[in-house]
C-alpha cells in the first residue's frame, strides 16, 4: 500500500529524484495491472498455466524493475521467488456475505498517512474458515483481502505478517462478479503473495488481522525464505 521508495535518490537533485521515483513506482503498478489482466485471461481456460505465467513475470519484475521491493544485496543473489506448485483444490469462487457488524481498520503507512478500510463482508473458505473482505474507504476505493495461515512465521513456511490474495488498488485480483444481486470473488490461494514489507522494512503494509487469519495450513502460494 505504501509509496515508500525502495531506492534512495540522494545522488540526484531531490526534486528530480522524487519525480524519478514516482514514475518508477507508477510503472511498477502499471506492470502489475497488466500482469493480472493477462493472468485472468489465461486462467479462464488453464489456471495452472496462468500461475506459471504469474511466477515468471513476477520473477522478471523483482529482478529487473527499478521499483522492485528487493534490497540491493538481495537482488544481487535473487534466483526467483519461492512459490509452491499449483494445486487446483485451492481455487474457489465464493460469494461475499454481508458483515454481521460494521468494522473499520485504520492503517498507519507513514508516507501515505492513515489509510482507512471498511469491512465489506466475509467469504467462507471450504474446510478452512472465513475471511474478511475489506473496502478501501478513501479516494479510488478498492478491495483488499489479506490472509494469514497456520504456517505464518514458521521455518520454511509463510510470511509472519501474512500474505495478500486480493489488492485491487494494485490490480491484483483474479476475477469477480456482481450478478443477480450477489457479489462473488475468485480466491485462488496459489496466487497468495508476500507484501513488499516482507522484503524491505522501509515499506509499510497493512497486515492480516484476526478476521483474516485461518487456523489451517495453506501450503500453496508464495513462501517466505527470510
Amino acid at each position: 500500500m505504501s509509496t515508500t521508495t525502495p531506492e534512495s535518490a540522494s545522488a540526484v537533485d531531490p526534486g528530480q529524484g522524487r519525480a524519478v521515483t514516482a514514475v518508477q513506482t507508477a510503472d511498477w503498478r502499471r506492470s502489475v495491472f497488466a500482469l493480472y489482466s493477462s493472468v485472468r485471461r489465461i486462467a479462464a481456460s488453464d489456471p495452472a498455466a496462468a500461475h506459471a505465467h504469474w511466477i515468471s513475470c513476477r520473477n522478471d519484475l523483482f529482478s529487473s524493475h527499478p521499483a522492485s521491493p528487493l534490497l540491493d544485496a538481495d537482488r544481487d543473489r535473487f534466483t526467483g521467488l519461492p512459490v509452491s506448485p499449483y494445486d487446483p483444490d485451492w481455487r474457489f469462487e465464493l460469494p461475499v456475505h454481508a458483515p454481521a457488524e460494521a468494522k473499520r481498520m485504520d492503517v498507519e503507512t507513514g508516507t501515505d498517512g492513515v489509510v482507512p478500510f471498511e469491512l465489506l463482508g466475509t467469504v467462507r473458505v471450504p474446510l478452512a474458515g472465513t475471511l474478511d473482505v475489506w473496502r478501501l474507504a478513501s479516494y479510488g476505493g478498492g478491495l483488499f483481502v489479506p490472509i494469514k495461515d497456520a504456517l505464518a512465521g514458521t521455518r520454511g513456511g509463510t510470511y509472519g505478517g501474512g500474505r495478500y490474495l486480493i489488492d485491487t488498488i494494485k490490480g491484483a485480483d483474479l476475477g469477480m462478479s456482481a450478478d443477480d444481486g450477489e457479489a462473488t470473488l475468485v480466491l485462488d490461494f496459489n496466487f497468495a503473495y508476500n507484501p513488499s514489507c516482507a522484503y524491505d522494512p522501509a515499506w509499510a503494509c497493512p497486515l492480516a488481522q484476526a478476521g483474516n487469519t485461518l487456523p489451517v495450513d495453506i501450503p500453496v502460494g508464495e513462501r517466505y525464505a527470510g
